[in-house]
């Protein structure tokens, strides 16, 4: 099965601190991967220099067989520009234009890409409201919605350019719980869609649930990693053991 993402020691230093170090994983199609770990661990930073709003220091980044950097040299802008839009990001804070409609936000990228017709794109601006359930706000502006929904917004407006991969920042931890559970069943909507994700989350039960591959991270390092079972039940490495224990308690 080809790897739809390889990443290869990434190493990303802030001056003399190290945040990433030589972290190595693969993703392949339709794969539901959690990262867990501790604030500043590491994870954002990972996560970020993957669509390349991080620079790295050194590493290689393959999309879809195409590198995005290779050894620490990145390729041409125009490539950079053409790998990354591969892959679509939900970050914590919604980052929606709050002066534009729900309609409007989730058709601006694809209007500015002109790939497609303004048809198609209303279509299917449509047919993703109505999977996230707020289809009846098409012409709301994001000041008047829960923070769930804008969360909802921001995940239909990740998926608008037809990304291979969705990966999410921490999509729910600066929401409440009752809103956390409906950002977290679109996400299994699309887990059962087969849309390839990679989320960092906290949320150890969607980990469980949802992820079919669970890496945790720990100092800048990939501590472990494996399927959910496996890596809740019978942690190997005792930096897990302690994580878990205390996300469990």
């Amino acid at each position: 099965m080809m790897a739809i993402l390889e990443v290869t020691d990434l190493k990303k230093s802030f001056g003399e601190l190290e945040v990433l170090k030589k972290i190595t994983f693969s993703v392949n199609k339709n794969d539901v991967i959690a990262v867990l770990g501790a604030s500043g661990s590491g994870k954002s930073t990972m996560l970020r220099s993957l669509v390349h709003l991080e620079t790295i220091d050194g590493g290689t980044i393959r999309v879809s067989g195409n590198d995005l950097v290779k050894d620490g040299m990145y390729s041409k802008p125009q490539d950079i520009k053409r790998i990354t839009s591969n892959m679509g990001m939900v970050f914590q804070q919604f980052n929606l234009f709050p002066h534009l409609t729900v309609k409007e936000n989730l058709e601006l990228a694809p209007r500015m890409h002109k790939r497609e017709s303004v048809q198609q794109i209303e279509q299917r601006s449509k047919e993703l409201l109505d999977k996230i359930g707020l289809s009846n706000r098409a012409s709301a502006y994001p000041g008047t919605l829960s923070g769930g929904q804008k969360q909802r917004v921001a995940i239909a407006r990740a998926l608008m350019l037809n990304p291979e991969i969705l990966l999410f920042d921490e999509p729910t931890s600066s929401l409440d719980p009752e809103l956390t559970a409906e950002v977290l069943q679109v996400m299994k909507k699309l887990a059962e869609d087969q849309m390839t994700m990679i989320v960092v989350t906290h949320e150890i039960g969607f980990a469980k649930e949802v992820a079919n591959k669970v890496v945790f991270m720990d100092g800048g390092e990939i501590v472990e990693s494996g399927h959910p079972t496996e890596l809740f039940q019978n942690p190997k490495h005792e930096r897990t053991k302690a994580f878990l224990q205390r996300s469990l308690d």
